[in-house]
């Protein structure tokens, strides 16, 4: 069973604090191959979505307010434990982040940094890519912006 929780960086007990860094680095470090600083001190800002499978993260991602990053909203982070993958768990992710935007942060942007081959993903939930490709840790990446948060598509 998966059970949803937003959590603010200060609400998170330790053990589930160490538990989403370990995920977070085990997708986007090891399995990925990407050396680069993955505590970026934006944690603190952020608003943290877990998916929980008892004491394991199966999915994960933060939003991050505008003004913080970018003048829009940033939702990054954006992650499935490998375990967890083909469940429709990256869906239910972008649901939840877009649901809490379209209440908390009405009619505002939402920017995130998208691995170019996860496009026509995102393109599903309302977001356009807005740039060409780059290489960010070595992985090609696209800016997707999606315009008005109203509702979760």
């Amino acid at each position: 069973m998966i059970e949803w929780q937003w959590y603010r960086l200060d609400e998170l007990h330790v053990t589930q604090l160490y538990a989403i860094c370990a995920a977070r680095e085990a997708v986007f470090v090891v399995e990925q191959g990407c050396a680069y600083q993955e505590l970026d001190g934006l944690d603190e800002e952020a608003e943290h979505l877990v998916a929980w499978s008892q004491k394991e993260v199966a999915a994960y991602l933060r939003l991050l307010k505008p003004g913080v990053k970018f003048p829009e909203l940033v939702l990054g982070r954006i992650m499935t434990a490998k375990p967890y993958r083909g469940r429709g768990l990256g869906r239910q992710l972008l649901e939840r982040a877009l649901t809490r935007a379209s209440v908390f942060y009405p009619g505002r942007a939402i920017r995130i940094s998208a691995q170019s081959h996860l496009q026509d993903f995102y393109r599903k939930f309302g977001f356009e890519t807005v740039s060409g490709s780059y290489l960010e840790d070595g992985i090609p990446h696209v800016t997707m912006l999606r315009m008005a948060v109203t509702s979760p598509s």
